[in-house]
């Protein structure tokens, strides 16, 4: 299991790559992981997901 604090520098690291596009990046390397029966893996995606969002900040409208 990824500590809180990787999952953090992933997220960040994702983001400053890919932009809002990181969102769908780890959200796509999770069904990949859950296709493949790595559960533990998909959800260390998921929370990198999360992540990300929480860092990306609320919608503007």
């Amino acid at each position: 299991m990824i500590a809180q604090t990787q999952i953090h520098t992933i997220a960040r690291q994702m983001l400053q790559k890919h932009g809002l596009q990181a969102i769908a990046e780890a959200a796509q390397n999770a069904v990949a992981c859950e296709s493949k029966g790595e559960m533990e893996e998909a959800r260390e995606w998921r929370n990198v997901e999360d992540a990300i969002k929480m860092m990306r900040g609320p919608h503007q409208s």
